[in-house]
């Protein structure tokens, strides 16, 4: 009896596995970076600014070596990742009774360039979206929301850059 049990239960783990596959699902890998990207040169027009931060710590994880000490020489031999100025951009979307605004939409921009050696340098700028409810009674606790959704819009917009990073 347990052993037609086991079978059963064998067979139906089969038959999720045939379906699951069968529908073309497959599980996310990691990113793979090209191996000319391995060793980047990452430059932008803040380095001190959180997006640059968080797109360093992001490439470092993925086994990208920073170069920040490419001169001369070097320099025609190495990638380049210039990131340029990030932009957040807010526009109401509803408004109280009283016309404060109660709803924003959030565009955050992010605009990058990618130069090999020997090719034309790539240019690549989106943008991502949030609604963001305003409340003007809880004030400080909506700016802290506020900073939470752009952290987070952050995040994303790195991890996008390195997902276009390992399709070149």
């Amino acid at each position: 009896m347990r052993a037609l049990a086991g079978i059963k239960n064998g067979l139906a783990v089969l038959l999720v596995c045939l379906t699951v596959t069968g529908c073309g699902f497959h599980l996310k890998q990691a990113s793979y970076i090209p191996e000319d990207l391995r060793v980047l040169h990452l430059t932008g027009e803040d380095q001190k600014s959180a997006l640059y931060e968080q797109l360093k710590y992001e490439l470092q994880r993925s086994q990208v070596k920073i170069n920040d000490e490419i001169t001369g020489k070097n320099s025609k031999n190495a990638a380049e990742l210039h990131l340029y100025r990030d932009a957040l951009s807010r526009q109401p979307l509803s408004l109280f009774q009283n016309g404060q605004v109660a709803q924003y939409e959030l565009a955050y921009k992010v605009s990058y360039r990618l130069s090999r050696p020997d090719q034309e340098p790539f240019e690549q700028s989106f943008e991502l979206y949030r609604n963001y409810q305003d409340d003007p009674t809880n004030s400080l606790a909506k700016s802290k929301e506020m900073e939470i959704i752009l952290s987070e819009m952050r995040k994303l917009a790195t991890k996008r850059i390195i997902r276009e990073l390992s399709q070149l």
